[in-house]
């Protein structure tokens, strides 16, 4: 780890959000975060930050690590979603055993991770480990990591499911399949990832079992309360963030856009006296401003009780995920409100707006955003009911 403390490290981010704005159309027409930008966070100690000390990390506050992602995606997109994903990464891995976090960072403790965690494929047990197949969709920010994630059941040999899991593979034993071509978050690279049965030790495996119950063999040597947070807090913030983020950056771009704008429809009205217009961007702002203060506010208050040696109760976990998946529906909200305040030439291929519109919605349609089925969980809380489920 560098000298430099997680505060200096927002601060080196807040100095690359004009070039990260730069690249923007880049990263969009090239399907793939460009390899500067990646470089540029890297530098910055960006992908270190939630990453363990003894690894190089700076095992800081989450609420820093989500403000970083938040400005990131408020200059691009498509480099917030990338940096969240591969950004979240460091936490996973610190809750495995030693020996898996050893076979990533021994080495080179810049070494990145991408992922893809929902079971598209299965894990046979066998002796020392598993062997797996399959095909894992949607794998962002894969052509700058070299490690992945992948979830999926595991299976005994009369192919009962005995476990969930996920699965850590080094490049070498996956491939990626370039089929990333998509209206929104083009510049992801959310790639496919194929595995042909591949054997996995042990050690590279983790329960969601285990991660539902804050009970990881990583805690062993990971002690920070960052590590005890529930998995159903991190992982979907990760997905919110983002996404509150290209919110404020189409914020800043229809202010900057409507202060020049004039409207022909009405008789040269300038746009930034129109009083309604003033409502929109009022009302926008208040939601992107809401969406953040129960995001940051729940985690805050997660990690205070661990920090104070106690245990996040269920109530908390289940209003963080309610509050998580409203969140995003407040950005998008916001977005919808600007982008239907911004006229005609805001459509124009390359202005900031619809990218990050388009951004924006196909963010909204991550399985983490299952709004429905987070606030059931919340009312099941509510009403004494059992809840199961991985995202908690």
């Amino acid at each position: 780890m560098s000298e430099r403390d997680s505060t200096e490290v927002l601060e080196a981010v807040r100095k690359l959000l004009p070039s990260l704005r730069d690249r923007a159309q880049q990263a969009e027409d090239g399907r793939k975060i460009p390899a500067e930008s990646i470089a540029e966070l890297q530098e910055a100690g960006f992908f270190s930050l939630l990453q363990p000390q003894r690894y190089g990390g700076y095992e800081a506050d989450p609420v820093e690590f989500y403000t970083a992602v938040k400005l990131i995606a408020s200059a691009c997109g498509s480099t917030g979603w990338v940096a969240s994903i591969l950004g979240v990464h460091p936490w996973h891995l610190a809750l495995f055993p030693q020996q898996a976090q050893d076979d990533v960072w021994g080495e080179d403790t810049n070494t990145r991770i991408s992922s893809s965690y929902a079971p598209m494929g299965k894990a046979t047990v066998v002796d020392g480990g598993y062997r797996l197949s399959g095909k894992w969709s949607f794998s962002s920010g894969c052509d700058h990591a070299s490690w992945v994630f992948v979830g999926g059941p595991a299976l005994d040999g009369d192919g009962k499911m005995v476990d969930f899991c996920t699965y850590l593979l080094p490049l070498g034993d996956y491939a990626i399949n370039d089929v990333w071509d998509t209206v929104g978050l083009r510049g992801t690279g959310s790639n496919d990832i194929v595995v042909d049965d591949v054997f996995i030790p042990s050690h590279r495996a983790l329960s969601f079992m285990a991660m539902s119950k804050t009970q990881c063999p990583g805690h062993e040597i990971n002690t920070a309360p960052l590590y005890r947070l529930p998995w159903g807090t991190v992982h979907p913030s990760t997905i919110t963030a983002p996404i509150i983020g290209m919110a404020q950056g189409a914020y800043d771009a229809h202010v900057e856009h409507q202060a020049k704008r004039v409207r022909a429809a009405y008789a040269g009205e300038q746009a930034k006296d129109d009083p309604f217009a003033k409502v929109r961007i009022a009302e926008a702002a208040s939601e992107i401003d809401a969406a953040w203060l129960q995001l940051s506010t729940n985690i805050a208050e997660e990690l205070a009780l661990l920090r104070a040696g106690e245990e996040v109760p269920m109530s908390l976990r289940l209003k963080a995920r309610r509050d998580q998946v409203r969140g995003t529906a407040r950005a998008i909200s916001a977005v919808d409100r600007l982008f239907e305040n911004s006229g005609g030439r805001a459509l124009q291929s390359g202005t900031p707006i619809q990218r990050f519109w388009r951004d924006a919605h196909a963010g909204r349609v991550h399985a983490a955003n299952d709004a429905e089925r987070a606030y059931t969980m919340f009312g099941s809380g509510e009403f004494g009911l059992p809840v199961k489920d991985s995202m908690v």
